[in-house]
């Protein structure tokens, strides 16, 4: 995807996403020319075809503060960019999205900071979006949003927009109410989510979670995987949930699991290219063929256990189990949220933690741990995926985790060994992976030194198992689900019943 900024005829459309970010990333080059070239990723894969098929528009920041731009064409997909100031991007962004949301709902493995400017800030951006979502919405289209830097954008968009039908999808886990109600806008949240037609999550633990918080603080009554929303007037012919165009007491909204997925297809192929085969072979070399090489590629963030891994590992070489001449363990860690002080303490933290292993285990031939502190593109990932005799997730809490996927998408010779956390929303599909306990660091030692020498016979009908499930499921299956639900409900009005 690559697109001039170059705007052109403005127009209505019928599918609408809206997301934090564009599919597209500005590149400006040594002349001063800039354009935007595609950002890498299953959402932007998975809806492309729909976009165009729809006359589709995506609505999101450019990722810079300031940007101001008209909407324009990008490989026949509208793109309507919004714009964000410094401030905003410290107070909505970093602030509320990244160190309240985040954390709080990913168990609260760190504080959450619960700020009301911040606050405020998520509010005034929220109906930003949903301003430019409802500027951008033909008469009953479909409106698809993504994530929770954008969980107020359902009920505001349905305020200035009740022709249209509204899909939410929450890329990361929904908390157990516990966790949940500590929030002071808990109530607002759950209002805001309710403006939607379709409410997607990954697990099924995570809609349950929230159908309680809907309970609770609503009183509403959930059956199976739908609630019923009272219709309300605000004012006079304006309702705060409703339609006009649909009659009836109640409202009924989906809330139940999508679990999303990866374009199995694209990773298998690369997979399969000699030039990639090689690489890995170069990369085995380049370690210094060590009978196994282990894999750990995240975000550095403090949900994702990559501390618990290297405690893991360090004790297994303390031990004498494994030995720096045999295994190597690669940790790949894409840089995150720099700016956000959690995450700097995170940093050095993991740095330490290499550093200490790498100088009291190491040797002049062998390093234990190969560390990256940067993010690679995706043919050196799906090189590293193939080198990799064992693929460690050891998330605390993860969404999905697309990475597992990934690892076995990549996998064509049916060989590995994926090692994955409970925790991570892919152990509910990829049931043959040594599925862990992170907190537990004595489990996982148990599953490393048991992938390490693992029967070939043994990783292959494990493989081959996991590999259906990805194949099968990947995500142009997830996106088609999801609308495929979605849209019936705008042909179906609410009663909702033939989906439970």
């Amino acid at each position: 995807m690559s697109g001039t900024e170059t705007s052109t005829d403005s127009g209505k459309h019928d599918f609408v996403v809206v997301s934090n970010r564009l599919p597209v990333d500005r590149v400006v080059e040594p002349d001063g020319t800039a354009s935007w070239t595609r950002s890498p990723g299953g959402l932007v894969t998975a809806l492309e075809p729909v976009m165009r098929q729809k006359d589709g528009a995506w609505i999101g920041w450019g990722g810079q503060p300031d940007l101001e731009f008209d909407p324009f064409e990008s490989d026949d997909i509208r793109v309507i960019p919004v714009a964000l100031s410094a401030r905003e991007i410290e107070n909505y962004y970093e602030g509320f999205s990244n160190d309240t949301l985040w954390p709080l709902y990913h168990d609260v493995i760190a504080p959450p900071t619960y700020n009301r400017e911040w606050w405020d800030c998520y509010v005034e951006v929220n109906q930003r979006f949903a301003d430019a979502a409802a500027e951008a919405s033909a008469p009953g289209a479909v409106v698809w949003v993504q994530d929770y830097q954008m969980q107020l954008v359902p009920k505001l968009l349905r305020l200035l927009r009740p022709d249209v039908t509204i899909g939410f999808f929450n890329h990361i886990p929904f908390p157990p109410y516990g966790i949940y109600s500590q929030l002071p806008w808990r109530t607002q949240i759950i209002e805001g989510l309710l403006g939607a037609d379709v409410i997607g999550f990954q697990r099924v633990a995570d809609a349950s979670n929230f159908q309680r918080a809907v309970r609770r603080l609503k009183g509403y009554s959930t059956k199976g995987y739908q609630v019923e929303v009272p219709l309300v007037d605000q004012s006079p012919g304006v309702r705060v949930f409703g339609e006009i165009k649909r009659q009836g007491t109640f409202r009924t909204v989906v809330a139940r699991p999508f679990p999303i997925s990866i374009d199995a297809q694209s990773f298998e192929e690369l997979a399969r290219t000699p030039a990639i085969q090689e690489r890995a072979r170069q990369i085995r070399e380049d370690l210094g063929n060590p009978s196994s090489i282990m894999l750990g590629v995240d975000r550095l963030d403090y949900t994702k256990g990559i501390g618990h891994r290297l405690k893991a590992f360090g004790e297994l070489l303390a031990e004498g189990k494994l030995s720096a001449e045999d295994v190597t363990l690669v940790q790949v860690a894409n840089p995150s949220r720099e700016r956000v002080q959690a995450y700097m303490e995170l940093r050095n933290e993991i740095e330490l933690t290499v550093g200490r292993i790498n100088g009291d285990y190491g040797t002049i031939a062998h390093v234990p741990i190969s560390y990256q502190h940067h993010g690679f593109p995706r043919e050196e990932m799906v090189a590293l995926y193939l080198a990799a005799d064992v693929m460690l997730v050891t998330a605390l809490r993860d969404g999905m985790n697309l990475v597992a996927k990934e690892y076995v998408a990549c996998r064509f010779d049916e060989d590995g060994v994926l090692v994955l956390s409970e925790f991570a929303g892919a152990s509910d599909e990829l049931k043959r992976a040594l599925l862990i306990n992170p907190h537990d660091i004595d489990g996982v030692k148990d599953a490393i030194l048991r992938a390490v020498a693992m029967p070939k016979r043994e990783r292959t009908a494990r493989m081959r198992s996991m590999r259906k499930r990805v194949i099968e499921h990947d995500v142009s299956r997830w996106s088609d689900e999801f609308l495929k639900v979605l849209e019936s409900r705008a042909h179906n009005g609410t009663s909702g019943h033939e989906l439970a």
